[in-house]
C-alpha cells in the first residue's frame, strides 16, 4: 500500500466527522495509561528551552556577522529550526497548570516570546478554545477552517501569510499597540482581531479578564518597548540586522504554518463533533520517522493524542503513543489517526481541494 493509500484507507468515512460516536474503550484507556507520567518536568522543560533559544540567538547573530553567504545562510536556516523550537513552547504554556513550572511562562517570554514579538498571551487563552468540546471546527475555533474542503489557491495562499507574519507583528507592536493607548476604538480593534495565533477569519477575541489582563499589560509593553527600539535602530543605524532578522523569523513562521496545515484533515464543516470525531480529524506522526522531530517539535508530531489529552506534557506523548498503540492495537480507532509522513499529509489535502464540489 502507497503512502497516499494509507491516508486515504485512514480518512475513509470521517469526512463528515459529526457523524462518528465515541469509542468509549480508547477514552478510557488514554486516561489509565497516562496517570503515572502526566507531571510536567522542569528538567526537561527548562534546558530543552534554553538551549533552542541559545541556539536560535547564536545562528541569528552567524546570519548577520558571518561575511560569506552560503555560512550566513547555513547559520540562518539553523537559528529559524532552532527558533522554532522555542517559539513551539507557547503551545505548553497554554496547557501546563499556572504552577506547574514556577517561572517558566515569565522565562519563555523575556528569552524568546517578546523579542519573537510573539509574547504568550497571544495563545493564552485563545488555543484552549480549540480543544472546547462544542467550538472545535466550529466558526468559534479561532484555530480552524475546513482547507481540505476549499479552493486549491487557499494552500498557496495560506503559505503566503506566515511569509509576511513577522512583518505584521512589527507593525503590530511598535504602531497599533502604542497608537491604541490614545486610541480606545484601535486598541479593541487591535485586541479583537490581530491579538491572537489564529486561522479563522470570523473569530473576534473577548475582553482579557482578571490576572490575565495584567499579564497582557507587561507583556504588551515589553513587546512594543523591544519593537520601537529594532525600528530606531534600523533606522539611525544599520537596517540589515532587523531585515535578517526578520526573515528568520518568516521561515520559522512558513515551518510553523506547514505543521499547522498537516495538524488535521481539516474536513469539518461546521458542526460539533465528538472526541473521537475531533481525534480522528486530527494527525499523528509516530516513529520510525525521524524528520518529523523537525517540522513537528515539542511532541506536535503527536497532535491526535495531544487532542485525546491536552494537559499531557509534551515529553510523555511518546510513552504515552507506545502504551497506546500496544494496548490497542493496530486496527483500532486509536491506529486510525497515524500517518506516514509530511508531504503524503500535503499531497493528500492538496488533491481534496481540487474536487469538484
Amino acid at each position: 500500500m502507497t503512502a497516499h493509500e494509507a491516508i486515504a484507507d485512514t480518512t475513509k468515512g470521517t469526512a463528515r466527522g459529526a457523524g462518528i460516536a465515541d469509542d468509549m474503550a480508547m477514552l478510557r484507556a488514554a486516561v489509565e495509561q497516562t496517570r503515572d507520567i502526566s507531571q510536567a518536568k522542569g528538567s526537561i522543560y527548562w534546558p530543552d528551552m534554553l538551549v533552542s533559544a541559545a541556539l536560535g540567538y547564536a545562528g541569528l547573530a552567524g546570519a548577520i556577522l558571518l561575511p560569506v553567504t552560503w555560512q550566513a545562510v547555513l547559520a540562518g536556516m539553523v537559528s529559524a529550526l532552532a527558533f522554532y523550537r522555542a517559539l513551539l513552547f507557547i503551545h505548553e504554556l497554554t496547557h501546563i497548570h499556572r504552577d506547574a513550572l514556577p517561572g517558566f511562562r515569565f522565562g519563555w517570554n523575556l528569552l524568546v516570546g517578546i523579542p519573537m514579538l510573539t509574547p504568550s498571551l497571544m495563545y493564552e487563552n485563545v488555543h484552549t478554545l480549540h480543544h472546547a468540546r462544542t467550538r472545535y471546527g466550529t466558526v468559534e475555533d479561532p484555530e480552524y477552517l475546513p482547507l481540505a474542503l476549499m479552493k486549491p489557491w487557499s494552500l498557496p495562499l495560506f503559505i503566503v501569510v506566515a511569509v509576511l507574519l513577522p512583518i505584521g507583528l512589527l507593525i503590530r507592536s511598535a504602531v497599533l499597540v502604542p497608537l491604541g493607548v490614545i486610541v480606545p476604538p484601535l486598541r479593541r480593534l487591535v485586541w479583537e482581531r490581530a491579538s491572537a495565533l489564529s486561522i479563522n477569519p470570523e473569530f473576534r477575541r473577548r475582553p482579557a479578564e482578571g490576572d490575565f489582563a495584567q499579564q497582557v499589560f507587561w507583556q504588551e509593553l515589553g513587546a512594543s518597548a523591544w519593537a520601537l527600539f529594532l525600528v530606531w535602530y534600523a533606522a539611525v543605524h544599520d537596517w540589515r540586522p532587523l531585515a535578517i532578522g526578520l526573515a528568520v523569523i518568516s521561515a520559522t513562521a512558513v515551518l510553523n504554518q506547514v505543521r499547522t496545515l498537516v495538524a488535521h484533515l481539516w474536513q469539518n464543516e461546521g458542526e460539533p463533533m465528538t472526541v473521537t470525531a475531533q481525534f480522528l480529524d486530527s494527525v499523528n506522526v509516530p516513529p520510525p520517522g525521524l524528520l518529523a522531530e523537525l517540522w513537528a517539535p515539542v511532541g506536535l508530531r503527536y497532535h491526535a493524542l495531544h487532542h485525546l489529552l491536552p494537559s499531557l506534557p509534551y515529553h510523555a506523548l511518546p510513552e504515552a503513543h507506545r502504551r497506546l498503540a500496544r494496548q490497542l492495537g493496530a486496527e483500532s480507532t486509536y491506529a486510525k489517526a497515524s500517518y506516514p509522513g509530511l508531504l503524503p499529509l500535503v499531497g493528500y489535502l492538496a488533491k481534496s481541494t481540487m474536487k469538484a464540489r
